[in-house]
């Protein structure tokens, strides 16, 4: 069924490479609650749609494109989600919003419209949407330990590091670099749960009192699921529709790419063949995963790691997949973890989404601030939309001013549009 032979791997293999890639991407079972919990959900039933929608599209993932590709609810948009989103018209209003944007992204997906637009959006603007997420989870990272707080004069500061909460954030922080730094598979996790016992010994967070704490029946999505809200959607920006829609499309089809030509499957032309159906499946992973009450679900960059390891084929996805469903019993644990073990979690990965910083070309002034100002917004404004709708008035306006127009494709232009329309009449 997966063509083991025709892609020179063997069982064996593919199940140790599911395994690494469950390892290196399960710290989002104990992430996303946490950061959806903050936006007012209930964290257990939350707990149960990431896994389970993680469990299902990754396995779909493999079935249908036999490629070794993870999917998750994703990193970013799950804070744009809670923070920005959720924050100002409610959670239900976001997943409805999340929902539309599956729609639309199974829609382009169909029509093959993926590579035309892909091709038309400047490549700097794109890692800079990637680093700019970075710069934004790990400054969400740093709020929620108490590392950066408030402050009147300077609007933000120093927080008071010798309270037990923030010291536990950075004991958190050195161990799970010092394991990320010794190349350590499921560093991010084994930080996650290493730092929750460091902090029960500092009295940060209530250790488990009997087994029933620990392992038990799965969280019921009832309070969560099919609660969309379409009627308050329509109060939300149709510019914040769109950047869940950017984020998801361009993030996924970067993953996509990277994934592909590391496991060899790119063709004589660069171009990743059936990557329409995993776009599908994203798609539908995204529509689905809104219905069950989780944030926008995308493809895992960390399904590198399993093909690092030898992983070819779906098979090594299925495995992957398989190891999501199981942990559904692991569900009480999502009381058991405060969040400063999981804010070092966020300050890693948003280094990891940084390091597209040096791919931008900053000789080229032209396309140097246009991505400049998409990352330092981000953070700054608390909003992902922000600093995308900056990028995309500057490109064309500095390429113009310099006599470099023939370099913006039209569809760029039609973007910076909406972007002023964004920040001018941001209702509606």
């Amino acid at each position: 069924m997966f063509k083991l032979k025709e892609h020179q791997t063997n069982l064996r293999t593919e199940i140790v490479a599911g395994i690494t890639t469950f390892m290196t991407m399960a710290y989002i079972i104990f992430v996303n609650p946490q950061i959806l919990g903050d936006a007012g959900m209930d964290a257990g039933a939350v707990m149960t749609a990431t896994i389970l929608m993680a469990g299902f599209t990754t396995i779909l993932m493999g079935l249908a494109t036999n490629y070794p590709i993870a999917m998750a609810s994703g990193m970013g948009l799950n804070a744009f989600f809670a923070y920005v989103v959720a924050a100002q018209y409610g959670w239900q209003a976001a997943l409805a919003t999340v929902f539309m944007s599956g729609i639309v992204f199974m829609i382009l997906a169909l029509s093959r419209s993926i590579r035309y637009i892909d091709a038309a959006v400047p490549t700097s603007l794109k890692r800079a949407v990637a680093a700019g997420i970075g710069f934004f989870i790990a400054f969400i990272g740093l709020q929620n330990g108490g590392i950066i707080v408030g402050n009147e004069a300077t609007q933000i500061t120093l927080g008071n590091l010798t309270e037990s909460g923030p010291l536990l954030v950075l004991i958190g922080l050195l161990i799970t670099a010092l394991l990320m730094a010794r190349k350590v598979k499921g560093a991010i996790l084994i930080g996650i749960i290493l730092t929750t016992i460091v902090g029960f010994l500092m009295g940060v967070g209530e250790p488990p009192a009997e087994v029933g704490d620990v392992v038990g029946a799965p969280a019921s999505l009832s309070p969560i699921a099919l609660q969309l809200d379409f009627r308050a959607a329509l109060k939300v920006p149709i510019f914040v529709l769109f950047s869940f829609i950017f984020v998801d499309v361009f993030d996924s089809m970067g993953t996509l790419m990277g994934v592909g030509a590391r496991a060899g499957y790119l063709d004589q032309k660069g171009r990743l063949p059936k990557i329409n159906s995993a776009m599908l499946v994203d798609s539908v992973g995204t529509a689905g995963g809104a219905l069950l009450g989780t944030s926008t679900v995308t493809a895992y960059i960390e399904s590198a790691a399993g093909i690092s390891e030898g992983g070819r084929t779906g098979l090594t996805s299925v495995v992957t997949g398989v190891l999501f469903l199981l942990t559904l019993f692991l569900s009480p644990m999502a009381e058991l973890i405060p969040a400063e073990a999981t804010a070092p979690a966020l300050v890693i990965v948003g280094v990891l989404m940084a390091e597209s910083v040096k791919k931008i070309d900053f000789d080229d002034f032209t396309e140097a601030l246009p991505a400049f100002l998409v990352i330092i917004f981000m953070p700054l404004a608390y909003s992902i939309a922000d600093g995308i709708a900056f990028g995309f008035i500057a490109y064309p306006v500095v390429k113009l001013v310099s006599g470099r127009r023939n370099e913006v494709h039209w569809l760029v232009y039609v973007l910076a549009l909406v972007s002023l329309i964004h920040f001018f009449y941001p209702a509606g």
